[in-house]
């Protein structure tokens, strides 16, 4: 890596390495954008085909990570200093070791320390002392299954789940701010610390901030926690308003 600072991007530049047919990701780090902080996508080719099973949701998975290492390749010629996976579920898998593996083969890959969704929503969960957590997913009931038993491996009490399944790789786009609304609502309750939400294709920062002043406890979003978790990582720790309070934490 480059030891001169460029001129946009002077405090750190992000690799955001994400599925091809992910339209929320950018749109998320953009909206919580740093001065002299820049963000350079690569994206994973995701071919567009029914996912509303889970052994078609296994294939897409198995073919992200087949190719996740072309796109770890490309990114890294603009010289990031670290890089964020937006391919969030397989992280999860094989609980904190597995999620370990995935992380390390990554970093060898691109030379850099890399953020995933499974290190990044841990780390605030812990951040904010939660043990106990509902969890929103974006994944069919295959796949949630690994990112529930994620949590659980990791120490936590998953007290209860609500999943939005998607039945193509877009889908999670299209799920409303009202639908995600009353599934936050359905969650709470005074038996849990936190909601955590995973699935980088649902967008959460705004309702994460609206919830939390309405429950009175952590809303972490999945983009916001990746954020939030490479920040830190380079040692950056500014706050952001809007997104959630953990982007207001050190």
């Amino acid at each position: 890596m480059s030891e001169r600072r460029e001129v946009v991007g002077r405090r750190a530049k992000l690799g955001v390495v994400i599925p091809s047919t992910n339209t929320v990701v950018e749109a998320d780090c953009y909206g919580m954008r740093l001065e002299g902080v820049t963000f350079h996508a690569a994206r994973i080719y995701n071919p567009m085909r029914p996912t509303g099973d889970d052994a078609s949701f296994q294939a897409m998975i198995e073919n992200l990570e087949q190719r996740i290492g072309d796109a770890v390749r490309d990114v890294m010629t603009c010289e990031p200093d670290h890089l964020i996976v937006g391919a969030d579920i397989a992280s999860f898998y094989g609980g904190p070791e597995g999620s370990a593996g995935f992380r390390a083969r990554l970093e060898a890959l691109g030379g850099v320390s890399v953020s995933t969704g499974a290190d990044a929503c841990r780390a605030a969960a812990q951040a904010f002392g939660a043990r106990r957590l509902a969890v929103v997913t974006a994944y069919q009931p295959w796949s949630e299954r690994h990112a529930l038993d994620y949590f659980r491996d990791a120490g936590f009490e998953v007290v209860r789940s609500k999943a939005f399944p998607i039945d193509n790789p877009r889908a999670g786009a299209f799920v409303q701010e009202d639908a995600l609304r009353a599934g936050l609502q359905a969650l709470d309750g005074p038996d849990i610390d936190a909601i955590v939400q995973v699935g980088t294709n649902l967008s959460m920062l705004r309702l994460a901030d609206e919830a939390e002043t309405a429950f009175g406890k952590p809303v972490i979003a999945i983009n916001a926690a990746l954020l939030w978790h490479a920040l830190r990582r380079l040692g950056i720790g500014d706050r952001l308003a809007g997104c959630g309070s953990l982007l207001r934490l050190h």
